[in-house]
């Protein structure tokens, strides 16, 4: 994933500072990421969700709203009118590059948000919400004893996840003001509202009230003991892999046709997780899985192991092959199942002697149906016949390059 540092001017002029990440392949679609409003583009779970969509052929736009992060301007001088002001200006500066947004992700007062804005951005078509609270003035609890502060002086410092911010009266006012409602129920767009039910920060009845409010199309996933900001990594992978599967359903996502020489197209390996060794593996924008080592080797065992794979493969082209062979010839084949184990064992040569290790598959195929036992001979032998079988067997060609820096 190839990640562009950008800035566009904001709905107050300041400069915002944004991160566009950008698929290692062709560009299928655009999401845009809107933060909680003391969270900054870069938290865990932005990254995460990034990662995946851009495997998917997403481009992601996160962005800091004015005066947070690293974009310009005062936070003590925004509104919610502003972030979602700031928000309808960054969809506008995608599209600019002929990349307008399809779908609007935002997480907690981001989520509100989007709910806000996507019916003012005629390119989206699915919304997604994060521990968003159904009614912004919610989020006025987190200010405590500061509140009266500041309704009498205008202003005042309130310390929200361990940071000082400095709200003004104006905030208040405008998030008091606000009634989401209409807005989630003229959406017209697919909406997927995620919330964790132990969610101490926006509770979960926030989540109910605005999938009340909405129409279909209409999902409702729980992020389960995930706290507010989704810092664990499993939560964090979790709603990256519900996301990235509803976005195909509601996104067009038309894959270009395959390059020449790979029929199938390109299978992408990507790291998700530098410090370990889970890989996503894309398959074109529809087709994911994750790669990873058992707990004993150092992974975190998220996902089968590259053997894994390949006996997998091995065992489901077997089943194919099988199938078709028995449907060709009108065999009551009811069922197949393959079971494939590896190993490592010492190859002999001639004399009996044992040399150097070779890859040892063991497949054991269960057949059910009225077959007499020529047809189970023959299917047998069939499986034998399986592509992937034959190239196992023989010597395959492998040619690696590196691909330029830059």
């Amino acid at each position: 994933m190839a990640t562009e540092r950008i800035t566009f001017e904001g709905f107050s002029g300041h400069q915002l500072a944004a991160r566009l990440d950008l698929p290692d392949g062709p560009h299928l679609g655009t999401a845009l990421f809107a933060h909680c409003f003391t969270c900054s583009k870069d938290i865990p779970a932005a990254r995460r969700i990034a990662d995946r969509l851009a495997g998917m052929g997403i481009a992601v736009l996160r962005f800091d709203f004015t005066g947070l992060g690293h974009s310009g301007g005062e936070f003590e001088n925004t509104s919610f009118s502003s972030n979602v002001a700031d928000l309808r200006e960054a969809a506008k500066y995608l599209a600019n590059r002929g990349m307008a947004p399809g779908m609007l992700i935002g997480h907690s007062l981001g989520g509100a948000a989007v709910l806000r804005a996507a019916g003012g951005i005629d390119s989206v078509r699915a919304v997604v919400t994060l521990g968003a609270p159904f009614d912004p003035e919610h989020v006025t609890h987190n200010f405590g004893e500061s509140l009266s502060e500041i309704n009498k002086s205008g202003s005042a410092e309130v310390s929200l996840g361990g940071r000082p911010f400095r709200i003004n009266k104006e905030f208040v006012e405008d998030v008091a003001a606000e009634n989401l409602a209409p807005a989630i129920a003229g959406l017209k767009r697919a909406l997927l509202v995620m919330h964790a039910p132990l969610d101490t920060v926006v509770g979960i009845e926030n989540a109910q009230h605005i999938f009340t409010a909405a129409h279909h199309p209409k999902s409702f996933v729980t992020l389960d003991n995930a706290d507010h900001l989704i810092t664990n990594a499993c939560d964090a992978e979790y709603a990256a892999d519900v996301i990235s599967a509803w976005a195909g359903r509601y996104m067009s996502l038309r894959q270009p046709a395959p390059p020449i020489g790979a029929p199938e197209g390109v299978v992408r390996v990507s790291e998700a997780d530098p410090n370990g060794f889970m890989q996503d593996v894309n398959s074109g924008p529809l087709h994911h899985m994750i790669a990873d080592e058992p707990l004993a080797y150092g992974g975190t065992n998220r996902g089968m192991s590259p053997y894994g794979y390949l006996a997998s493969g091995l065992g489901a082209c077997t089943s194919m092959t099988i199938r078709m062979y028995a449907r060709r010839k009108g065999w009551p084949l009811k069922h197949v199942s393959v079971d494939v184990t590896h190993d490592k064992v010492h190859a002999q040569d001639a004399s009996g002697a044992t040399s150097a290790k070779i890859d040892s598959f063991h497949r054991k195929i269960h057949l059910t149906g009225n077959l007499d036992e020529t047809q189970r001979q023959r299917l047998l032998e069939i499986a034998d016949k399986c592509p992937v079988h034959k190239t196992l067997e023989s010597s395959s060609h492998i040619e690696t390059s590196l691909v330029p820096a830059g």
